[in-house]
């Protein structure tokens, strides 16, 4: 633990010329303290406050964002009292406590207030609650909040909420806390000279970041504080800098996933032994706790946070630029002592680009504790509450839906008997369920998934090579750490972190250390149902989820070789997201387990191999199929239906589209332009495809394959449509045939042109003064005259026009061409003749 042995204090900490504004505040309501970072409000305000009349001996609750501030936060009041942890000031964080009975400062983590909230609504004995560094916008401070205002609103009116930070923007919480007046505090802190970095950093942060620290060890005195987004590059950055840093410089990493020990040695300056140090941490050591005796700050300009997409239902970890309020709050830490030097990794012209402040965690987060812990409350709508930002819409519905499947909530979304017990304990719900879904026999092995899951991951892995997915080997090294065993492969502290949260999960079950026969993979999917997974036919490193999205194996998994698996971690970046964690699972624990999940349907689809409509009875888990076998069709309705759904889509290529069947399309559509009474159906191909169940289905019976379909007489179905009269009248208005003077009947084409198309010889129009017309004498025929080859020497509407104009022409070429026809000077007086070739009789004449 940190030492409690009183500092010295040479002057004034900055916030006191702000304590009288902040006690007149306070003595009438609620108010907001905003005051720069290590102006020493998180010490001297809650010490500064016991003795206020309004608090009448009650107590004060102080929550910090992170447990390691929690810590040092109570430790430093401690020390300014000259007494030890748990007399007047005290903390507890999540597994561990140091409270008295006569403490009267409880400094606590956020998720801590909840839980008092909800075991104690009237939080007796306590008045004043203080939300430290409330700009972080944590989930739980938001949610500590609004449960706080309702608890004021409904139950202790007299109850004082003071919200402190940096930087937040404090008009809109001041009006959330009902117009409470907003004191500002100054700050003290010397100029900090700014270096940005004189082009675009690499790819790699570490890489940047070591560079930078080996500038600032060169170039500058005193400590040295590297901000890094996460555990993995602080260890690499650690390891690259103390390789050569020499022997007046140590190297301190700073996260909250080390042990308290870790991170007491680099927070507390006398534990250096005198020796330069440099401490490379994530942001937790960006406002929430003050590091001495730093003069040098290296800035990667990154953090790491949980992102969830409601879509896919899943979180993922996103690294990402910290917002300009960051940076600042970053910078400042070099200027404490005197006047410092930050490193900023990154341009001038990268800087514009950031944003001002930071997301806040609600309104992009997992919000499954959330809505427990408001069910827990009593509140199924969170519009009941007041919130800075309510809980989006899609991530809240998201969250509903997964504690229904884990049975945290019934149908109506009234908590359950399970789920009430599943808030009491301080685990995502999807652990909970787990833990108090397990036979008591395995609850040791559901702890010790738990705590897998929920800590640092312990495995080691080599450079560039993927770490196993499969969490078998952690949970076997896991009992080896119990059996005093070297665990090959995996980091022993943070094993050893891992099984103290199992034991302290148990202990809080009132469970004993229980040796039974558990499947690991059937524990793990009470907290993980839509994340079961069914390896792809053919793929050996593809899965599909039980909710329907894809996943991926990382390259040579032992874990591919399981047909089923249940994934715990995964990157949901990209088109098919990458299973981090999981286990395998047998078929029949699935079955066993989810049998009231498991639903087995008739169901009918189109083979495309086939070109049919086939039935099967497909046996499901979610999108999961776990058995399909052929059965008989059965209702043709349904055959029906899917036929008719596969012809809409190829219209052209499923019905059998004759030259007749596109003449009688084409006829009826021409009638019904130009007879607008005439009462014409729509048989273009669009109205076709619309109506396709009235006129086609009757002749779908007992039919089930496309095959069969395009074997219909579709030019006969077509006139089907019409009535008698109708078919009367397209034959006399739209003839399929023309017969010529000569006597032959020849084809008219309404399909090819935009009007109809008579293609005749010449010769057999010899006599013929007028155009051929069809509707009635409404449409003119578009004639292609052909010559004795069968070769068009002419398109015209206007045959008269022809003879007069341009047929002494033609006929001097024909004449010419075909010597032995007959091509008469006056075409209108000529008889029309079949083939054209003249009679010896007839030579005299020409």
């Amino acid at each position: 633990m940190p030492p409690t042995t009183p500092a010295v204090r040479d002057r004034p900490l900055p916030i006191e010329t702000a304590m009288d504004a902040l006690r007149a505040a306070l003595r009438q309501g609620h108010a907001l303290l905003q005051a720069p970072t290590g102006s020493g409000k998180s010490t001297q305000v809650p010490l500064a406050l016991l003795d206020a009349d309004w608090l009448d001996g009650q107590r004060i609750l102080m929550l910090e964002p992170r447990r390691p501030a929690a810590r040092m936060t109570a430790a430093r009041m401690a020390a300014l009292l000259g007494e030890s942890l748990g007399e007047r000031v005290g903390y507890q964080v999540r597994f561990e406590r140091r409270i008295g009975q006569g403490t009267r400062i409880e400094v606590i983590t956020e998720g801590i207030l909840t839980r008092r909230i909800q075991s104690d609504p009237g939080l007796d004995g306590v008045g004043l609650i203080v939300f430290d560094e409330f700009h972080e916008r944590n989930l739980q401070s938001d949610l500590g909040l609004a449960l706080a205002l309702d608890v004021v609103a409904n139950l202790r009116p007299e109850l004082r909420l003071l919200v402190m930070s940096a930087t937040l923007d404090a008009e809109p919480v001041a009006r959330l806390l009902g117009g409470a007046p907003i004191v500002r505090g100054a700050g003290r802190s010397f100029p900090v000279a700014v270096q940005y970095a004189e082009r675009t950093p690499g790819s790699d942060p570490v890489q940047t970041t070591v560079a930078g620290i080996r500038a600032a060890l060169a170039e500058h005195d005193g400590d040295i504080l590297a901000f890094l987004p996460g555990a993995g590059e602080i260890d690499r950055c650690v390891e690259q800098v103390a390789r050569h840093a020499g022997d007046g410089v140590i190297v301190l990493p700073l996260h909250g996933s080390l042990p308290t020990a870790a991170q007491d040695r680099a927070l507390l300056p006398g534990e250096s032994g005198g020796q330069r140090r440099v401490i490379v941490a994530t942001d937790l050591a960006e406002t929430s706790v003050t590091i001495q005796g730093i003069r040098v700050v290296v800035d990667s300009g990154l953090t790491r946070k949980p992102r969830f997409d409601p879509g896919a239902g899943l979180s993922r970890l996103v690294t990402e630029a910290i917002p300009r309020a960051s940076a600042e709050q970053r910078a400042g830490r070099a200027g404490r002592l005197g006047p410092g030097v930050c490193y900023r990794l990154w341009t001038r012209a990268q800087e514009h680009g950031r944003p001002e402040h930071r997301t806040p965690e609600i309104l992009q987060s997992d919000l499954a504790p959330l809505v427990l812990e408001l069910a827990l409350w009593g509140v199924k709508d969170p519009a009941r509450l007041r919130w800075l930002d309510p809980p989006p819409a899609p991530a809240w519905e998201q969250a509903v839906e997964l504690l229904r499947a884990l049975d945290a909530l019934d149908a109506g979304h009234a908590l359950t008997r399970l789920g009430r017990a599943m808030a009491e304990l301080p685990i995502h719900p999807r652990l909970a369920a787990m833990l108090l879904g397990a036979a008591p026999a395995a609850r040791q092995t559901a702890a010790d998934l738990c705590a897998l899951i929920s800590e640092r991951d312990p495995m080691l892995s080599a450079p560039d090579l993927a770490r196993s997915a499969d969490l078998g080997p952690r949970l076997q090294a896991l009992q080896a750490l119990r059996e005093k065993r070297h665990p090959s492969g995996m980091d022993r502290q943070r094993l050893a972190a891992i099984e103290r949260v199992s034991r302290q999960l148990l202990r809080l079950l009132g469970t004993s250390p229980a040796d039974g026969v558990a499947s690991p993979g059937a524990l793990l999917a009470l907290a993980y149902p839509e994340r079961i997974a069914q390896r792809r036919d053919g793929a050996d490193d593809r899965y599909l989820l039980a909710s329907g999205a894809g996943v991926l194996l990382p390259r040579d998994d032992a874990l591919a070789v399981h047909p089923y698996l249940v994934v715990a971690a995964l990157d949901a970046r990209g088109r098919d997201g990458r299973i981090q964690l999981a286990l395998p699972l047998a078929e029949t624990e699935l079955r066993a387990r989810f049998a009231d999940r498991i639903e087995t349907r008739r169901q009918i689809a189109w083979d495309h191999e086939r070109d049919s409509v086939t039935a099967r009875e497909i046996t499901r888990y979610g999108a999961i199929v776990l058995d399909s076998r052929p059965i008989p069709l059965g209702d043709q309705a349904d055959v029906a239906g899917l036929l008719l759904d596969r012809i809409r889509d190829q219209l052209d290529r499923a019905l059998n589209w004759t030259d007749a069947a596109r003449q009688i399309q084409a006829r009826v559509g021409l009638l019904r332009a130009h007879d607008a009474n005439g009462g014409w159906p729509d048989l273009s191909s669009g109205a076709l495809r619309e109506s396709l169940a009235d006129w086609l289905a009757p002749w779908l019976a007992g039919k089930s394959r496309l095959a069969e379909i395009q074997r219909l007489d579709l030019s006969a179905i077509l006139t089907a449509r019409l009535s008698w009269e109708q078919q009367q009248r397209l034959e006399r208005d739209a003839p399929k045939v023309l017969v010529t003077p000569a006597g032959n009947r020849r084809p008219i084409d309404y399909v090819t042109g935009d009007r109809p198309i008579l293609a005749v010889p010449l010769q057999e129009l010899f006599g013929l003064t007028e155009t051929p017309c069809v509707c009635g004498g409404r449409v003119s025929v578009l004639l292609h005259l052909l010559s004795p080859a069968r070769r068009p020497i002419q398109v015209t509407q206007d045959l008269a026009g022809f003879w007069a104009r341009g047929y002494a022409d033609v006929r001097k070429e024909l004449r010419g061409r075909y010597p032995k026809h007959h091509w008469p000077e006056d075409p209108t007086q000529a008889p029309a003749v079949v083939g054209g070739i003249r009679r010896r009789a007839n030579r005299s004449a020409h």
